[in-house]
């Protein structure tokens, strides 16, 4: 009997261990822990059915660094994906990739439309070479090979079929440029992701190994530039020693196609003291930059040129000398034109002697100045006419200076937008920006447009990222911080490009494939930048921010040393309204705008209510369209911002089961700060707002949590970025 009932026990167990096997083996496994590093570079296994078959890599001729940078992807991509090698061959078998420059095309390939791709444009094609079925990436050059290879490895990554592929893409803006504001102390401003990346004190003679996955990740993109050092520039970065850093930084970056850019200090050969004047008509001076641009070309033959910031926030320039902006400027391209450099001349301007609006300081200074730049100058120009807020109307220059290349300049890293500890994903800043109709032609001209100056064509075109990099593993200070990194890549090379788009391939790349958590992370990313505009600056408001580090609420700030550094300069809320009024009757920043856009947004019942009081000054009690006073819609747009911030909160959750443990704790962490962070903006919003009204709450209005004066004690004289 005992026999019997051990072997019924033997049984159940082994029943029991194979009912276990076989579960665990149904159930999928949690995703491994990851720290962020790879970016969207992580190349994970694909499905059996959705790995590409591809087993070697075809270049005929010996392959430039550019190449090898190119074969280098596909092979850790391939084993990322597939688990298999790829060899370098020269003979085609089924399942290669052909990399291919033009004229050398393998027989039966179509190269259709290729030579219109320019040097940096490929093409991807799956095709039938001597009966063998293969994958072409080809183009003009190798840079455009490069681009190519993380063009299919994008492609598969993101589920693309790679058995008809047949895709032509070429970047629509020639500089497509990363500002890093890095000092020489590595400390960098307005940063939230630690140190610069550029270990200055290292260098030139060590070279980290992060140089070339920042060169990777950027190439990826196609940013084909990095403006090395802070805009706020020290005349240092331009002595022997500096220019041999950033000659090195070059070398590592140069294979990827990256060239570097240094901001330039207008008056460094004076305070270098090795000219006796800054003047840009001295010849003296015209000299000194003249030989300084021959001595970085020496040293970097193929360096991209200078961004200049000059006369603004107390930097000099040429406006000391009592000459203008073109002055300054077309001397710097005299400088640098015989090596084909650039200079990126900033319109980011503004004075304490012009109090009536900041606003319309740029337009006034530079619209003047329009077809009189040399023809290696770009005016970079902000998104909005203030500074990088949460929501601006785009800066009324895109409309004004038809006979200039004009750069865009948006601001990756989120200076007024929570930091790096607030999820905002800013491809719907960047879309919207873009796609504003500028109104200057019959049939319409977006931002977008005139960005890629297709009616001249000639001309340089570019766009110009303020970078959030910095030393954090993360490299942005936060994971989803990455996504705005990625998606200002994707609109420089395409500005007509969909942020949706954009964040559904960053998600796929950077998270899970599965269709329900990249439908879930991108819901949450597409609310995510209009949930800060709630709780920080709703219906147009602007540079409510607290002083100097810009964190947290300052609405009621009015003693800073020039009135538009105030936050009460810019809302001017009184006992009987809100808002600046930009219209005829007050600054008339509206005429800097096209006549039907600014006849348009001089209404208040014809602007959108999302621009309402940055273009009107209004009363408490005007009538909304939602049929409620615009005290009663302010304190509504507040709650929902906090709503919307525990909304993210609570669809991140939702995303446990498809995100490793560690990122998703590290998103859950920031996202309780946002929460908080939320009900703060909102309840010392609505605090101040009501104590300068004088008006109750609206019905079933939450109360603040704390007294105005407790709010305005909070400080931070630590806070990052400064």
């Amino acid at each position: 009997m005992m026999q019997i009932w051990n072997r019924a026990l033997a049984a159940l167990a082994l029943v029991a261990a194979a009912v276990l096997a076989s579960a665990v083996h149904a159930a999928p496994a949690h995703p491994a822990d990851e720290d962020g590093y790879e970016l969207w570079l992580r190349y994970r296994p694909l499905p059996q059915a959705h790995a590409p078959r591809w087993n070697t890599i075809v270049f005929d001729g010996a392959p430039s660094a550019t190449v090898r940078a190119a074969i280098d992807e596909l092979r850790r991509g391939a084993q990322g994906m597939t688990g298999k090698d790829l060899a370098l061959g020269t003979r085609v078998t089924d399942g290669a990739v052909v990399l291919a420059r033009a004229g050398k095309l393998p027989a039966g390939v179509d190269g259709a439309g290729l030579a219109d791709l320019g040097r940096e444009g490929y093409l991807l094609k799956s095709a039938t070479v001597a009966g063998k079925r293969v994958t072409v990436i080809a183009a003009n050059d190798d840079i455009g090979l490069l681009y190519g290879a993380f063009g299919l490895l994008r492609a598969a990554n993101t589920g693309k079929p790679l058995d008809r592929l047949d895709e032509r893409s070429a970047p629509k803006l020639q500089l497509r440029v990363l500002n890093h504001w890095d000092n020489l102390d590595r400390s960098v401003e307005r940063g939230y992701a630690g140190q610069s990346i550029w270990n200055w004190w290292e260098l030139p003679d060590v070279r980290d190994r992060r140089y070339v996955d920042y060169a990777r990740a950027n190439a990826s993109l196609g940013i084909n530039g990095t403006v090395l050092n802070n805009v706020n520039s020290k005349p240092e970065i331009l002595t022997a020693p500096w220019i041999a850093k950033a000659a090195a930084l070059a070398d590592v970056l140069r294979p990827y196609g990256i060239k570097v850019y240094l901001s330039a200090r207008f008056s460094t050969p004076l305070e270098l003291k090795e000219t006796k004047t800054a003047d840009p008509l001295s010849p003296e001076v015209a000299a000194w930059w003249r030989n300084k641009a021959d001595e970085i070309y020496r040293a970097i033959p193929d360096f991209g040129g200078f961004l200049v910031k000059a006369n603004s926030e107390g930097q000099p320039g040429p406006q000391d000398y009592h000459r203008t902006h073109v002055d300054g400027a077309n001397m710097l391209a005299a400088a640098l034109a015989p090596h084909n450099g650039v200079v990126m001349w900033r319109a980011f301007v503004y004075a304490a002697e012009k109090p009536d609006d900041r606003a319309k300081q740029a337009y006034d200074e530079f619209k003047p100045l329009d077809g009189k730049f040399a023809r290696n100058v770009l005016v970079q120009v902000k998104n909005g006419a203030i500074d990088f807020q949460p929501r601006e109307p785009f800066h009324p220059l895109f409309g004004a200076m038809p006979a200039t290349p004009l750069m865009m300049e948006f601001q990756i890293t989120k200076e007024y937008l929570g930091f790096a500890m607030h999820m905002a994903y800013l491809g719907p800043l960047f879309e919207e920006t873009l796609t504003s109709d500028t109104m200057r032609q019959p049939g319409g001209l977006t931002v977008a447009q005139v960005l890629e100056d297709a009616a001249h064509g000639k001309r340089p075109t570019g766009m110009a990222g303020v970078a959030n990099v910095g030393s954090s593993r993360t490299w942005s200070g936060s994971h989803f911080d990455q996504a705005n990194w990625y998606a200002y890549g994707r609109f420089a090379w395409d500005p007509q490009g969909s942020a949706r788009a954009f964040a559904e391939e960053w998600a796929t790349q950077t998270f899970a494939r599965d269709p329900k958590a990249v439908q879930g992370i991108v819901d949450m990313m597409m609310m995510s930048r209009e949930a800060v505009v709630n709780y920080m600056t709703p219906l147009g408001l602007h540079h409510l921010m607290d002083t100097g580090h810009h964190h947290g609420p300052g609405p009621w700030v009015d003693n800073l040393g020039r009135p538009d550094w105030n936050p009460t300069y810019y809302h001017k809320a009184d006992r009987q309204g809100i808002g600046f009024d930009r219209t005829a009757r007050g600054s008339n920043a509206l005429a800097q705008y096209a006549p039907a856009l600014a006849a348009r947004w001089s209404d208040p019942r014809t602007t959108p209510p999302e621009l309402l009081l940055w273009f009107h000054h209004l009363p408490w009690d005007y009538a909304m369209p939602s049929g409620r006073t615009l005290w009663a819609e302010l304190v509504g747009h507040y709650d929902r911002g906090v709503a919307q911030a525990e909304e993210l909160r609570t669809r991140w959750e939702r995303m446990k089961p498809f995100v490793d443990a560690r990122r998703y704790d590290e998103v859950r962490e920031r996202l309780d700060v946002q929460v908080k962070e939320a009900h703060w903006w909102r309840d010392a919003s609505v605090a101040y707002f009501q104590s300068v009204s004088g008006l109750a709450l609206p019905p079933g209005a939450r109360p603040p949590a704390r007294s105005l004066d407790e709010y305005k004690a909070i400080r931070f004289p630590y806070a990052p970025g400064h």
